[in-house]
């Protein structure tokens, strides 16, 4: 390989891993406000909301031609796979959201990243260097210590937030291989597709007039869940799995920001230390990455 393949090469897995920190940043701006929607409208209402407007956003920038090309694209039934399997952690997260803290429910869930890596070996056949396995154990160890899940019992909210984890990590592996060959476009209109339909059926009966205050949080969802969407394909193209995983961590750092932004939270002294251990595990990729290529 020349060094400039070399060069290249770099900056795209650079590129990959700024583009999906950007994402967990936009998809944690969306958990709060399901977080803040969820005790009024029940989630399939939000669900559809969010994938009616994020694929009014795909028509409008690509067109009838960006529908036309899902419905002939090769990864048709792979996508539809990966959209039922996000659909399922969706709505076990977001459910158990309603009786589990922030803390709690965060902790639990970031055991996709240490998945997504064991993943990336057996179905990807990636190399996952000692390197990427320290970061993502590292960011690990920083979400419990800053989160301190020890009082948690097997609850079924619980068992929920644990099967969102598994069922998250095997979509993202899904994410990353389709990512390779189908644009980000038809990724999002089938994966959107798919959720109106499933989540249009409840609301025959489940259906409550959004207040004011609901459509304008529905309406900041729909825009940060799209742009998450859209970053996390983006990404996902450039990074492979294993390298973009410990990134999920920033997630915790965010959703710590937004606790306290809008309801007050104020972190405890270990939530300093386990996001000073979620930002070296993104250092410890970073510096691998670039010492690796270097080699």
């Amino acid at each position: 390989m020349t060094d400039a393949a070399i060069a290249d090469s770099r900056e795209r897995i650079y590129a990959g891993m700024l583009i999906t920190a950007l994402s967990y940043l936009l998809f944690s701006m969306q958990d709060a406000s399901i977080k803040l929607l969820v005790t009024g409208l029940s989630v399939w209402q939000i669900l559809f909301f969010r994938s009616a407007a994020i694929l009014a956003g795909c028509a409008a920038i690509g067109g009838r031609s960006v529908f036309a090309e899902a419905y002939r694209s090769k990864a048709f039934y792979p996508m539809l796979l990966r959209s039922f399997i996000i659909l399922g952690a969706w709505l076990c997260f977001y459910n158990a959201a309603k009786h589990l803290q922030l803390a709690e429910l965060t902790t639990i869930y970031f055991a996709a990243p240490v998945i997504v890596t064991i993943l990336s070996i057996f179905v990807l056949g990636e190399q996952v260097p000692l390197v990427r396995w320290v970061a993502v154990l590292t960011g690990f160890v920083g979400v419990f210590v800053a989160c301190d899940p020890t009082s948690l019992g097997l609850s079924m909210p619980v068992i929920m937030v644990l099967a969102a984890a598994c069922l998250w990590a095997f979509a993202i592996v899904l994410i990353r291989k389709i990512a390779l060959y189908e644009r980000t476009m038809v990724q999002m209109v089938l994966n959107n597709a798919l959720f109106l339909v499933v989540a249009g059926l409840p609301l025959f009966y489940l259906w409550k007039t959004p207040s004011w205050d609901e459509w304008l949080l529905l309406t900041v969802l729909a825009i940060v869940g799209g742009l998450g969407q859209y970053a996390l394909f983006e990404g996902m193209k450039r990074a492979p799995a294993s390298v973009v995983a410990p990134f999920e961590y920033t997630a915790l750092v965010w959703a710590f920001v937004f606790g306290f932004a809008i309801w007050g939270d104020i972190p405890r002294r270990e939530v300093f230390i386990g996001a000073a251990l979620i930002f070296l595990a993104g250092l410890v990729i970073i510096a691998g990455e670039h010492f690796r290529r270097r080699a």
